[in-house]
């Protein structure tokens, strides 16, 4: 049976959970905000399926990417409202052209991330842009198998992990499953997530009062700052490169207009900079096992940093996306699209992106931050503390980018 005694051998992709026949292991979140399988064991037979499906415990072999394309999808909307070039969506649109389904994350009502389907582009419509939090699946593996044994064309998309956890739950292949990664940076606690939100809310709520003058009747706090979007990339308000951390609000007297709530550049935002800073990443992050081929995902898309060096003239700051066909049921796949596209190297891309790292150095700062955010402090005060860069190492940081180039 499943045991976790080092919660570096976890991802939290609940293939597990969904492969129980007794339905005797659920998941609880530790004081990390993270989810972990536990098992009742009064209740299991010992059948072993727990661990079978453990793609931290069986570990694929790793296969390389038959080629990279930098791609930029032709419909414009599309391309603005996506977090880099517009692949997912172009690719939901196929499947969903033939009748298929689609998986992928979205907010649930209360802005935490799971993993739902949808038969309907409006219903895939708030799976784009990206979501910096882990994902509960939930039952997507069970919901798949479902669809891929009924003949439908399936697009499944998910981090890493989730893709590894996915092929290791339906143990065989479904010629009509198409299953979609992307360069993962880590995944950052739910809890501590749910925490900042809620500090922020308050935070934008004690403004609202403050600008409304002490003496005036407001709306209860659930009105008055309805949510109407949370965008962790929006590319509308600096672009691309500098994209932003938005929160959008529905104005109580007018439902139709949304207004910005907060916006910030990603490196400035509280929630942001711990999670760039890998200060509150999933343990398993650290060493990933499931990087770069060994999800066995048909495809892994991503955004082509760096594009500006390596093909200056295809890019505008709208947003281009890396795609690397790693199957010949991927190649298929993207050989559809109706895109912009350049042929790069797998060489090239590498050095480029962030997210091709297996590893990442534990942050010296993880334990103060945990021991800190047990305690109930609020997680922007415990960032900006933690975090803090004297201005004698910013200097030092910019000369010494300055000299690299």
């Amino acid at each position: 049976m499943i045991q976790i005694t080092d919660k570096h051998l976890c991802c939290g992709c609940a293939s597990c959970v969904q492969k129980c026949p007794k339905r005797c292991i659920s998941l609880y979140e530790d004081e990390e905000g993270f989810l972990y399988p536990k098992v009742i064991v009064e209740d299991c037979i010992d059948c072993g399926l727990c661990e079978k499906v453990c793609p931290l415990l069986n570990n694929s072999k790793t296969i390389l990417p038959k080629d990279v394309w930098a791609v930029k999808n032709q419909n414009e909307s599309d391309r603005i409202h996506s977090s880099s070039g517009g692949v997912f969506i172009a690719l939901a649109r196929e499947i969903l052209a033939s009748g298929g389904v689609v998986f992928g994350a979205v907010f649930d009502k209360d802005y935490e991330v799971k993993l739902a389907y949808s038969e309907t582009l409006e219903g895939v419509c708030p799976m784009m842009g990206s979501k910096y939090l882990q994902a509960r699946v939930e039952t997507a593996y069970i919901d798949a198998e479902r669809f891929l044994k009924q003949g439908r064309h399936v697009l499944f998309t998910g981090t890493p992990c989730q893709i590894a956890g996915l092929h290791k739950y339906l143990r065989k292949e479904y010629p009509n499953l198409l299953s979609v990664d992307f360069l993962c940076h880590g995944v950052p606690s739910p809890g501590v997530w749910r925490r900042y939100l809620k500090e922020t809310i308050n935070n934008l709520s004690s403004a609202r009062r403050a600008a409304a003058g002490k003496n005036t009747v407001l709306p209860s706090l659930n009105v008055m700052l309805a949510i109407a979007s949370i965008e962790f990339r929006d590319k509308t308000l600096r672009g691309w490169k500098k994209f932003s951390f938005v929160v959008r609000g529905r104005s109580a007297f007018k439902a139709d207009k949304n207004s910005v709530l907060l916006s910030d550049m990603h490196r400035e935002n509280p929630f942001m900079r711990g999670f760039l800073s890998d200060i509150y990443l999933r343990p398993s992050c650290y060493e990933c096992k499931c990087k770069n081929g060994v999800s066995h995902s048909d495809l892994t898309i991503a955004d082509f940093w760096g594009i500006d060096r390596l093909m200056p003239d295809f890019d505008d700051d709208k947003g281009v996306g890396l795609v690397l066909v790693n199957t010949e049921k991927g190649q298929r796949m993207f050989d559809r699209l109706s895109m912009e596209i350049r042929l790069s190297s797998y060489s090239d891309v590498v050095p480029l992106n962030g997210g091709f790292k297996e590893h990442t150095k534990l942050h010296p700062r993880r334990f103060d931050f945990f021991q800190r955010f047990a305690t109930g402090e609020g997680v922007a005060d415990i960032v900006e503390d933690l975090l803090h860069v004297p201005l004698w190492r910013r200097v030092v940081r910019r000369i010494e980018k300055y000299i690299l180039r």
